[in-house]
């Protein structure tokens, strides 16, 4: 007897490769091997930060990897994926940027960066929803859902640093400086799930 697969309509890139799994065993394994990918691949992206001498709030590529890999694994996943990167910073691995200042485990949460560090699972969760209605099919709808889920983790940011230095100050050092490179970044991570939905939807000989 042949398994059915899993779904019957792919809501998300991830959904569409469990249609190729067949078997139930098999697409557990790939929703958990996905999860931990990409809270992996969150974890490496920190490693590739640059401090700045007038902001507390290094320049990663963080952020495009939290909404892309949302994107590819939906709302739920998407957010599961970063609360485990999260549950692996406060278990006291190094896999937050690296800081002069700030130090590594449960006490980065509670620093200047905070706030941004805890919106991913919410910006993950928004923008795999968003990909879920299907906005990640297209180029324009894809910035659209990518720069919700940007704006979730700015809005984070930005409010966890205004406690501290007030609102006007915050914007200073937590917005202004990187909102047009990372613009310029969800531009370029737009092309991503459209590109992968393209791909996986060529007939296999």
């Amino acid at each position: 007897m042949t398994s059915r697969p899993i779904v019957s309509h792919a809501s998300t890139i991830l959904d569409q490769v469990s249609m190729r799994a067949g078997s139930a065993n098999l697409w557990t394994g790939v929703q958990a091997l996905s999860v931990v990918f990409v809270a992996v691949l969150t974890a490496s992206a920190a490693q590739l930060s640059f401090p700045l001498p007038f902001t507390p709030v290094p320049f990663t590529i963080q952020p495009m990897i939290v909404l892309i890999g949302a994107a590819a694994l939906g709302s739920r996943l998407g957010a599961l994926s970063q609360i485990l990167y999260l549950m692996l910073g406060i278990a006291g691995l190094p896999v937050f940027a690296f800081s002069p200042e700030l130090p590594q485990g449960f006490a980065r949460l509670l620093g200047p960066t905070g706030g941004y560090l805890m919106a991913y699972p919410l910006a993950a969760f928004v923008t795999g929803l968003l990909a879920e209605r299907g906005l990640d099919r297209r180029y324009l709808s894809s910035i659209l859902a990518m720069a919700v889920g940007l704006s979730i983790i700015f809005a984070g940011g930005v409010l966890w640093l205004a406690n501290g230095v007030g609102m006007t100050a915050a914007l200073s050092v937590g917005l202004y400086p990187f909102l047009m490179v990372d613009v310029i970044k969800i531009v370029v991570a737009g092309l991503v799930l459209p590109s992968a939905w393209k791909f996986l939807s060529l007939p296999k000989d």
